[in-house]
């Protein structure tokens, strides 16, 4: 499947799949990846009885389906030279795929039988459940993780900040029938989302979607009641040699227009190697070997996160400069070179995604989950190139006023400032 210029179309199915495609005149591959309105923040029950449906089916679905057992599904994508994941997130239940463009509609197929044709064999269950807690258990010896994993739970709203791993008591007492039943309530086409991207015909696709996903009855999306978090300021008693630090501040979500604002100041405060934090809490200090910030950013929510592992010796220093650097970039501003520096990662960033069929089928159907469009490369680079020093000032100034959750996990709780 070929296309000679590049474009990007979107369909609509009858039953509510979005298709958007956009065609890559560079490359060979072709990548597609689908995401399900089937992720953590949709399981019902709580911690001990609901919570790890999401990840047990997202796994559930890839052991045999249609025509092909567990073993044949496998090989099949295999023998097409297929990169694949089918992973739960918080929001949605991802299966993407990357391929030469010949392959891409073989791979497709399969990834129909898995949403609408899963064999769902009950002896798979105890197997996966297995996994599934082997994973919580890794992310429970890897404080880094652990920590910002439990930060966003008490930072965004419940379900918004759920682990997409679940909780032990969850997985330990999901039965096949509750994972049954959270499928057929989520796995459904309105709210789904089919980005495919590289060495595609846009027709083609669109009638292979129409033959694969057409009959795909839709499902009453189901309600999700929000509920507050929090504590905003907490600590995590644990006998580690190191100190978990870990903020989140209030962002512009990703549908804003000030979402390029939000995402220069986390990159330029610690985004890469020569950012603010990097430099001041690891190069002059030496407080820790890692410290970062990140834009973590939702359709409808965002936060900045940042993140550093200190001694427990150091920890409060370490604290109290990654604060103080914060009040330092909304008082002091940034400088020229600071901004170009930002910009020149991105448009780093914006090139590699320009040579990645992957990179950019996820990038089509996020995009149209939290704007209902796809912004062409060119206009994430007009909106980095826009900002100005005196803008990303500005707004780094608003975010530093906001209150900050913050989290510690280590041996004795630090100092932290009071609430407002």
């Amino acid at each position: 499947m070929a296309s000679s210029r590049s474009r990007i179309e979107h369909h609509v199915l009858a039953n509510g799949l979005v298709l958007v495609t956009e065609t890559m005149p560079s490359v060979r591959s072709a990548a597609f990846t689908m995401l399900l309105p089937a992720g953590a923040a949709h399981e019902s029950g709580n911690a001990t009885t609901g919570l790890g449906a999401a990840v047990m089916t997202a796994e559930w679905i890839s052991r045999g389906a249609g025509p092909r057992d567990a073993r044949a599904l496998l090989a099949d994508l295999d023998n097409l030279g297929a990169s694949h994941s089918e992973s739960a997130q918080t929001l949605h239940t991802s299966l993407a795929v990357a391929t030469l463009g010949r392959n891409l509609g073989a791979a497709l197929e399969i990834c129909a039988d898995m949403v609408l044709r899963p064999h769902l064999d009950d002896e798979a269950v105890d197997p996966i459940r297995a996994l599934c807690l082997q994973s919580l258990k890794s992310l429970e010896d890897d404080p880094g993780a652990k920590i910002v994993h439990e930060l966003r739970r008490r930072h965004f709203p419940d379900p918004w900040g759920r682990s997409s791993a679940g909780t032990p008591e969850g997985v330990a007492a999901l039965e096949p029938d509750q994972l049954r039943a959270f499928r057929s309530m989520n796995y459904r086409p309105n709210g789904a989302i089919l980005g495919v991207a590289g060495a595609i015909d846009p027709a083609e696709i669109r009638a292979l979607a129409e033959q694969l996903f057409g009959n795909w009855a839709p499902q009453p999306p189901q309600d999700v009641a929000e509920h507050s978090t929090g504590p905003r300021r907490d600590h995590i008693p644990r006998e580690t040699q190191q100190t978990q630090i870990a903020l989140a501040y209030p962002a512009a979500n990703a549908a804003s227009p000030d979402a390029y604002l939000a995402r220069a100041v986390s990159a330029i405060l610690g985004g890469y190697s020569s950012a603010r934090l990097f430099t001041e809490v690891r190069e002059k200090r030496g407080l820790c070997y890692s410290v970062y910030s990140t834009y973590d950013g939702q359709r409808d929510r965002a936060a900045m996160i940042c993140h550093a592992g200190s001694t427990p010796e150091r920890a409060q220093e370490t604290l109290d400069v990654m604060l103080g650097e914060i009040a330092r970039l909304a008082h002091d501003g940034i400088e020229p070179d600071e901004l170009e520096t930002m910009r020149a990662g991105l448009k780093s960033a914006l090139v590699m995604a320009q040579e990645s069929s992957i990179s950019r089928s996820a990038a089509l159907a996020g995009d149209w989950y939290c704007l209902g469009r796809v912004r062409p490369l060119e206009e994430i680079a007009a909106g980095f190139n826009a900002l100005t020093t005196d803008s990303v000032s500005e707004h780094a100034a608003k975010l530093a006023r906001l209150d900050p959750t913050i989290l510690t996990l280590g041996p004795a709780p630090l100092k932290q400032p009071p609430q407002s």
